[in-house]
């Protein structure tokens, strides 16, 4: 593709996502699918619409129409479109409210225990561990805390079905034979575990850094462009399509929701983006780079498992909200991961230019 043809691909993608995350917040807010979020650092935003990831759809549909005759553009939208379906079911299955926690506040001069969180006074958190709810009824009783309110927690698919459904579309995209060469090494009949995991792998990454107005959007946005830039200084006509897309999505929604958000993408736009980043660094063979570039959610998500596993404990997961609880602003905690996803990515490039 020449310069003009890349340019006119970034613009298409660009306006369509636009307009359609435009048309998708007017549905979404007629038909009063909005977020409730259980952190409560951010209870203002309930009401705002999510599932805008519906848009990401319509401007893969387009662009499917369009260069349905490009192999690699077709194969990236075939998966993230197929990442889309399962996080919209994803997304469906949320509205149903599955059950209602209380979130309590320390009205005491000490410092309590509940669940396996240690209570400031004055601080406010969610009753939602069995030990917790256990607990909390004696603390009541007691005059340690006090109910200020409830939050509805949304249902969800068991984790190993989530994971099942994120096998198969790595399965999916790996019965196309891509990846059978990747990062300098014939893979033979590991493509279909690498290929599974790199796509499994960077769904979950982007969907636990989808937390904040605009943190998942602009740093998959910044490692698209990122990767753009990789491949024109190191002359990989490959890579720069794939990525311009993926930074067009990026890009286009953030006009709706960057700070303070009036849109948010839930487990559709999460999924789109996690397989449609994996897809394009495999369809690119820049792996290193790909990762590297990546860096802030995989640390995020190492951070999340190593609390899950109670080697380290959070008052809130994930990081950034744990950041946020302790009093970091939002649009500071985003602009710090932006910021480290820059620089993660400047140092890749440097290293390639000056080092390998």
């Amino acid at each position: 593709m020449t310069n003009t043809d890349l340019l006119i691909l970034f613009l298409i993608t660009l306006c369509a996502t636009i307009f359609f995350t435009w048309y998708i917040k007017r549905i979404l807010l007629q038909a009063r699918i909005a977020d409730n979020p259980i952190v409560s650092e951010h209870r203002h935003k309930s009401g705002t619409p999510t599932m805008g990831g519906i848009a990401f759809l319509f401007t893969i549909c387009l662009i499917i129409a369009l260069y349905y005759h490009n192999t690699p553009i077709l194969l990236l939208s075939f998966i993230m479109l197929a990442g889309g379906i399962v996080g919209m079911v994803d997304d469906l299955i949320g509205l149903k409210v599955k059950e209602i926690q209380k979130i309590v506040v320390n009205t005491s001069n000490e410092v309590i225990t509940l669940g396996r969180l240690d209570v400031e006074p004055g601080e406010e958190v969610r009753v939602a561990t069995p030990k917790a709810k256990a607990e909390v009824d004696d603390l009541l009783k007691s005059g340690k805390v006090e109910v200020i309110g409830e939050v509805p927690i949304k249902t969800e698919p068991e984790e190993l079905e989530k994971i099942i459904c994120q096998i198969v579309l790595g399965l999916f995209f790996a019965l196309t034979g891509v990846g059978a060469s990747l990062g300098g090494f014939q893979l033979g009949l590991l493509t279909i575990p690498v290929v599974i995991i790199a796509i499994l792998g960077c769904i979950n990454c982007v969907n636990l850094i989808d937390g904040m107005d605009g943190l998942a959007a602009g740093i998959v946005g910044i490692a698209s462009i990122a990767c753009c830039a990789y491949g024109y200084l190191f002359a990989l006509p490959n890579v720069i399509p794939v990525f311009l897309i993926l930074a067009g999505i990026c890009l286009g929604f953030l006009v709706f929701n960057k700070h303070p958000a009036s849109i948010f993408m839930g487990d559709t736009g999460s999924f789109v983006l996690g397989t449609g980043y994996a897809a394009a660094v495999i369809l690119a063979d820049i792996p290193y780079f790909g990762v590297l570039a990546l860096g802030v959610p995989i640390l995020s998500v190492v951070v999340s498992l190593l609390h899950r596993a109670h080697i380290i404990k959070l008052p809130v997961e994930p990081l950034h909200h744990t950041l946020n609880h302790y009093g970091m602003s939002e649009v500071k905690i985003v602009l710090t991961y932006w910021g480290s996803t820059a620089l993660l990515c400047i140092i890749g490039i440097l290293a390639k230019m000056y080092i390998f």
